[in-house]
């Protein structure tokens, strides 16, 4: 099983562009090539700059290409769509821009990177009840409706740039369960968006990796692999805390260290026949990024061990 194994900045605890402890962008790249990687998500907005120039050298230099841009913005908020717009066509911008070193698009892929995740963020009283499906507090059809025309116009943003738009259901969002990822499939078609399923984030919040992987093949574009520690993450769940207070603590973990079967996500990525990209994640506290160059090298040497041909 041939694929590129990339790597994302949240690896590095990089998630909220405005945390102090965050380490330099140039430091995330370097170790990102140090580890093997051929290509890079480029974290939240704001974090990477948004000059070619600068961004293409820096890539270079350590061996990368930008697999995905990322819009991890309140998709809810109406008063707040302008500037996810304008996020987005800064992004896709950057990302398409001819003097970026370019990914190549593998056999059978069916669409080619970089791609723009589309995630939405900013909401208590989903953050606090991440994890918990049955707890968690869902929308009503009145607001489930406007909501979607947002995400939608996020992506159709996307398409008019020739980047093709992935939804990514997120622990602590509003497109989390197993119930909002059937509803926004059914709301927005595969046409206008793919999704990007989060090994992860289908495990912290209820479901098989493996079963949804196989259940939303036809409309799988991308794929985030991450593994969870599971007496921290069960010791979470008790607590109901935010969910990055929870990776804070170590919910998420090495690669062949968690909970997650590997082997039956390559069996079942083989079944399927997917042929795109996977990128590593590992959410953390920004101050433990001392450890991040050893724990990524960590995921990806297991990963060669079980088989993946990276």
């Amino acid at each position: 099983m041939s694929m590129n194994i990339c790597g994302a900045p949240c690896c590095w605890g990089v998630d909220d562009p405005k945390n102090p402890y965050l380490p330099p962008w140039q430091r995330v790249l370097s170790e990102a090539g140090q580890a093997g990687y051929r290509a890079i998500e480029l974290g939240p907005y704001g974090y990477l700059p948004l000059d070619v120039d600068v961004v293409s050298q820096e890539l270079e230099k350590n061996g990368l290409a930008i697999v995905a841009g990322t819009i991890f913005h309140d998709l809810v908020d109406p008063d707040n769509l302008p500037n996810v717009l304008e996020a987005v066509d800064n992004i896709c911008r950057l990302i398409t821009d001819s003097k970026l070193p370019a990914l190549p698009v593998h056999e059978g892929q069916k669409w080619p990177a970089p791609y723009l995740t589309v995630m939405d963020w900013g909401h208590d009283a989903r953050d606090y009840a991440a994890g918990h499906p049955d707890t968690a507090p869902r929308m009503s059809k009145k607001e489930w409706e406007p909501f979607v025309k947002h995400v939608r116009a996020v992506c159709e943003r996307a398409n008019e740039w020739g980047v093709r738009p992935v939804i990514h259901p997120h622990a602590g969002s509003y497109i989390e369960f197993s119930d909002e990822i059937e509803a926004i499939t059914r709301d927005i078609p595969y046409e206008v968006a793919g999704l990007c399923l989060d090994t992860g984030h289908l495990y912290y919040s209820g479901m098989d990796p493996v079963a949804y992987l196989r259940k939303y093949q036809d409309k799988l574009d991308y794929v985030h692999f991450k593994d969870v520690n599971e007496s921290v993450y069960r010791q979470v769940l008790s607590e109901k805390i935010r969910f990055f207070d929870g990776c804070g603590k170590g919910a998420m973990c090495p690669i062949g260290t968690g909970s997650l079967d590997y082997p039956a996500i390559k069996q079942a990525l083989e079944d399927i026949g997917y042929s795109g990209y996977i990128t590593i994640e590992q959410e953390r506290d920004p101050r433990n990024s001392g450890t991040s160059l050893r724990d990524v090298k960590r995921s990806v040497d297991y990963l060669k061990s079980v088989g993946y041909v990276i």
